[in-house]
């Protein structure tokens, strides 16, 4: 990667990626999206033989690594794949998880918020130090958040509380990076609604599809963006909420 320049397919360096999360949904056509453009991709999750049965499908896809993000060893585990990849180019973030929550059932809000905020704060950060550490001081890092992240929805507190909580750490770190002179670059992905194992069996309006947003995620990773909300109808949606009062918001039954 060249100072100040996106992530390309077009160069003639073989790039590097770690997906984490790649055992389905938009991970999985991320991952898989990345290694037909050439890149070497790295993958990591919970459940080791899906990860073994994506490593089968595609040359380009591997080592794979288990690893639970909530759990204590994760940035150890994290960082013993990023060691055996050699000089990465690229940390992909999409383990997260979510609940309509109107119960307030506390184990899934606290189950919501080791995910989304403990267990992305030990990966994004462990990310971080690797691409601070290397010679070049820099890397890029990716990460799903959601459009959720606009506005405190009562349906799924904890859900769209640590979507908030992951693009302000986003924000954070790319400013953190400007303050110590490093070229590590972050993308905070916001998509709509995605048709994946997080909202199976729910009625959400305007699904959207897991291979066409990363089709979307990945275009926006080459060119650099910053931010990139999915699909052209949420952002609509999402402008129509920023301009919603907070004491209009609060009586509106969102669900």
């Amino acid at each position: 990667m060249t100072d100040g320049q996106p992530i390309s397919a077009g160069t003639t360096k073989r790039k590097k990626a770690v997906v984490m999360g790649a055992t389905s949904g938009i991970g999985l056509e991320v991952a898989l999206q990345l290694a037909e453009k050439g890149w070497q991709v790295a993958v990591a999750g919970r459940r080791r033989s899906l990860l073994e049965s994506l490593a089968q499908r595609h040359g380009n896809i591997g080592p794979i690594a288990e690893i639970d993000i909530t759990l204590p060893d994760a940035p150890t585990k994290l960082d013993a794949l990023f060691e055996a990849m050699g000089e990465v180019d690229l940390y992909f973030h999409s383990s997260g998880i979510g609940f309509q929550n109107t119960n307030l059932d506390i184990e899934r809000e606290l189950s919501t918020v080791r995910t989304n905020a403990d267990g992305f704060v030990q990966m994004v950060v462990t990310a971080f130090r690797h691409f601070a550490n290397n010679p070049s001081r820099c890397g890029h890092i990716a990460a799903i958040t959601s459009i959720a992240r606009t506005k405190g929805l009562g349906a799924a507190p904890a859900y769209s509380a640590t979507k908030r909580f992951q693009s302000h750490y986003l924000e954070c770190l790319q400013q953190l990076a400007t303050i110590q002179n490093f070229n590590i670059h972050l993308t905070d992905i916001r998509p709509g609604f995605v048709e994946t194992a997080l909202i199976e069996g729910q009625k959400y309006p305007l699904q959207l599809q897991p291979k066409a947003v990363a089709a979307k995620i990945v275009r926006a990773i080459e060119r650099n963006k910053a931010v990139v909300t999915i699909d052209w109808r949420y952002r609509l949606l999402v402008a129509i909420w920023k301009c919603i009062p907070h004491w209009l918001w609060v009586r509106m039954k969102v669900k």
